[in-house]
């Protein structure tokens, strides 16, 4: 059975209001209060503190971390064993290079989905919101946003117009007070900080959890102290307020875990499949409307598979079908240049236009006007741009007569465009693009289908205003 995790995300762009301590302990605390319960963490920060917190012994040279991880390595081989039982995957300070390989704000859910980890994963972020902390927003099942005074509780601002620039739904994300000075009292309606910021942030529309966490000098010395080590709140500050509300927001995490039937991960991965359901449907109807032979030969393809070097669409697609590069390059030669194989140019003139076929997308369009019948001839780059036009005289085509020379630019014009009674469709025309002889079906498939919609819409467009 796959395995979805549960992902927490602590962000804030604010610096200094505790959200690496709150990432790190409460990952033990999960741990401790659900032994069973896989508990992994890391960190988008370069601190090192999720490294300091839990690594057992020094790591080596060549030791995977979050690095290795974002550039595609399997989670069971970044992920290690820590102190009290957490998972944890080595801090990298390497991760500015990384932002290219993630435009999309849903990478990483993708990565976390196709991970194969499962129970609760923590993300510490940076105090920012750089492409890595939108992924991991965007990522998380619960979103804990640590505020400790009003700037901080300002710039919460920033994380809930991402959500609202995206369309995804904030119930996600909650607020919660930290490093709390219970000694600071006020006059009036509002008596001390958490009061205060909590009726700020409701006033915004934000949620905040009932629990808080409170400024302790016995925490603090957890983290900064001679030995220079960092200390868990559960095992070195047991009888503190800090103590029990983490218990607290422990609870709280558990509450939401058991209550949650599919995880964010789990939900993105399970639209993955379906897409990719739809795109393979999409790609076996694609393959059933092609034309079983070569319009310009008459050869039945699946006689003759090797050489299938183009494929053509009508502007309406109700013909679609691969053709043979020689029998396209020899139609070209005839057409635009008058030669065929027994003309004294013909080699040299081939060569030419087939090397430029197989860098451009032709069209065929037909303007048919009485007995005055031409060939609108054009190329055009797989961006859309006009690169070369003609008009080919077309003798003898309206009334059906061969001339010998253009006899397969007929041939390809009749079978692909012709309607009612022989005529061709009205105003329909013909665009051929360069495939991969080796492996011509791949143009069917969706990403490089999309290429060809988009060029058939700006043919079209270049057509009505010519």
């Amino acid at each position: 059975m796959h395995a979805y995790p549960y992902t927490i995300t602590i962000s804030s762009e604010k610096g200094g209001v505790g959200k690496t301590t709150l990432a790190t302990n409460l990952a033990i605390y999960l741990k401790a209060m659900r032994e069973d319960l896989p508990v992994t963490i890391l960190s988008f920060d370069n601190h090192f503190t999720i490294d300091k917190m839990f690594e057992i012994k020094k790591r080596g040279d060549d030791t995977a971390d979050v690095h290795a991880l974002l550039l595609g390595a399997a989670a069971r081989e970044v992920v290690q064993t820590g102190q009290y039982g957490v998972g944890f995957i080595p801090s990298s300070t390497e991760l500015g290079d990384i932002n290219e390989r993630f435009k999309g704000p849903m990478t990483l859910t993708r990565m976390l989905a196709e991970s194969g980890l499962s129970g609760i994963v923590i993300i510490d972020t940076r105090p920012d919101l750089n492409i890595l902390t939108q992924n991991a927003l965007y990522a998380a099942d619960r979103v804990l946003i640590p505020v400790k005074d009003m700037p901080s509780l300002e710039n919460c601002k920033n994380i809930f117009a991402l959500f609202d620039q995206r369309g995804i739904d904030k119930k996600s994300l909650a607020l919660i007070p930290c490093l709390i000075d219970s000694r600071i009292k006020f006059d009036g309606l509002f008596k001390d900080q958490k009061t205060l910021l909590r009726a700020f942030a409701v006033n915004r529309g934000y949620r905040c959890l009932d629990t808080y966490i409170s400024k302790s000098p016995k925490v603090e010395s957890l983290n900064t102290n001679p030995d220079g080590k960092i200390y868990p709140i559960l095992t070195h500050a047991r009888g503190t307020e800090v103590h029990s509300q983490f218990m607290e927001i422990t609870r709280d995490i558990l509450r939401s875990v058991d209550a949650t039937r599919e995880t964010r991960a789990c939900l993105f991965h399970r639209w993955l499949l379906e897409k990719e359901s739809r795109k393979k449907e999409s790609y076996l109807a694609r393959l059933e409307g092609l034309a079983e032979r070569c319009l310009i030969c008459g050869s039945l393809l699946a006689e003759t598979p090797h050489g299938r070097s183009f494929y053509f669409e009508t502007s309406d697609r109700a013909a679609r079908g691969f053709l043979h590069g020689d029998c396209m390059s020899d139609m070209l030669c005839s057409t635009l240049y008058g030669l065929n194989s027994s003309s004294q140019a013909y080699t040299a003139a081939r060569l030419a236009v087939a090397d430029k076929a197989a860098r451009a997308v032709s069209l065929l369009a037909p303007r048919l006007t009485g007995a005055d019948s031409q060939l609108d001839y054009r190329q055009f780059s797989l961006n859309g741009e006009q690169l070369l036009r003609k008009n080919v005289e077309m003798p003898g085509f309206d009334s059906g007569e061969f001339d010998g020379l253009n006899d397969k630019l007929y041939l390809l014009l009749n079978e692909a465009l012709a309607g009612f009674e022989g005529k061709l469709r009205e105003g329909s025309w013909l665009a051929v693009y360069p495939v991969d002889p080796a492996n011509p079906e791949a143009v069917l498939h969706e990403e490089y289908y999309k290429t060809i919609q988009k060029v058939q819409q700006c043919i079209a467009r270049e057509l009505e205003t010519t």
